[in-house]
């Protein structure tokens, strides 16, 4: 059996990327003897000011998961290297999503030497927020590795501007199916959060972030409380500083009475009653490359619309599974709601979720892993 070593965030660590990592070792243990490698510190504090840990659910946690990683010390990271190489690994995995990581990533790559082969699961290859340098930096760790695994076209193409010749399999982002911890159906869900059974429930889902589009889905409410009966938003994630900013424009808008805000960090044990009740999810986007938000959807049979940027094209059938939209354009978001709810398109959207579901399979992913290892 292949040994491979995975490095990333994981429980305790909050987000995404650390759901993912704990998700992955999970699917490739079936087929490989895997060590998992953490952080015993992911950000500075003076970078990353809010808590970055949340104890309060373990159902990501994994067992025999090693707190190492100082990302900001070299010694550190030359000592982990070291014990990986003792290891003798034929694969390390480790997760790329922001040029913060090149300098320890990098003093890593080259402290484990050439015969080792190295992957990057690249979640994003240039940051969602770009700024100077960061192509230099990503270049700089990327152009190092033997294979990598993309989720997004866009983000294939991306790399292959800084490393033309890279060996990499493009997977769609798999399906988080693992918030689904009581079985909460739709009707459960809403009488835990008060909403009626009848109302049309749109979620908005994940930090709140300028690049996301929030604004637009806002300004799209006026044209959907005019046309369909019952219409809510929930918006559900952590606010930055221009959380006024938004409560103003709900204002504006004269929405207050069919948009609810539930600010903050959402439990992993709390997502499960926010999807199973709501009856679309909106992914507004200016930009992306690809978004776990459309998996956690997925893993409820939940279909979503999406703009047409980045990789959301890819994971989102128009018409199937959901609807791809114009971006930045509030009427074209308020018309693809209409044409869902006034269609009755609920039950066909769903079945065809359904039917996806091998696409975006974690054994879908871990396949590509052993093309990758078998093409070496």
């Amino acid at each position: 059996m292949k040994k491979i070593v995975l490095i990333g965030p994981v429980y305790p660590y909050k987000g995404g990327i650390a759901h993912y990592t704990s998700l992955m070792y999970r699917a490739l243990a079936k087929k490989f003897d895997v060590e998992l490698i953490s952080y015993k510190m992911q950000y500075p504090k003076f970078l990353f000011k809010k808590e970055q840990r949340d104890y309060r659910n373990d159902m990501f946690k994994v067992e025999g998961a090693q707190f190492l990683i100082h990302t900001a010390n070299p010694l550190n990271i030359i000592g982990v290297a070291r014990k990986i190489r003792q290891c003798r690994p034929d694969l390390v995995i480790m997760q790329w999503w922001h040029p913060y990581f090149a300098p320890c990533y990098w003093i890593l790559e080259t402290a484990l030497g050439k015969k080792i082969k190295k992957m990057f699961v690249c979640h994003n290859v240039f940051p969602h927020e770009r700024f100077p340098m960061d192509k230099l930096l990503t270049k700089l760790v990327l152009k190092k590795a033997d294979f990598f695994l993309v989720h997004a076209k866009s983000d294939g193409e991306d790399l292959l501007t800084i490393k033309p010749d890279a060996q990499f399999r493009h997977n769609p982002h798999p399906t988080y199916n693992a918030f689904q911890v009581h079985g909460l159906n739709k009707e459960q869900a809403r009488q835990m959060l008060s909403y009626n059974i009848d109302e049309k429930l749109l979620l908005f889902f994940g930090f709140v972030r300028d690049y996301k589009g929030l604004k637009y889905l806002i300004q799209a409410m006026p044209i959907l409380k005019q046309k369909i009966e019952g219409i809510r938003l929930m918006i559900v994630g952590a606010f930055g500083k221009d959380k006024d900013d938004y409560l103003e424009l709900i204002k504006r808008c004269g929405v207050q009475d069919c948009i609810e805000v539930i600010d903050g960090y959402t439990p992993d044990n709390e997502v499960e009653k926010y999807f199973a009740a709501c009856d679309l999810v909106v992914l507004p986007y200016e930009s992306a490359t690809q978004s776990g938000i459309v998996q956690i959807a997925y893993g409820f049979d939940k279909p979503v619309i999406v703009t047409n940027v980045g990789g959301l094209p890819d994971v989102v059938t128009d018409n199937q599974t959901g609807y791809v939209v114009e971006p930045q354009n509030p009427e074209k978001i308020a018309d693809a709601v209409i044409r869902y709810f006034q269609h009755h398109m609920e039950t066909e959207f769903v079945e065809n979720v359904r039917k996806e579901a091998y696409r975006f399979s974690w054994d879908r992913m871990t396949e590509k892993v052993e093309e990758l290892l078998a093409d070496e």
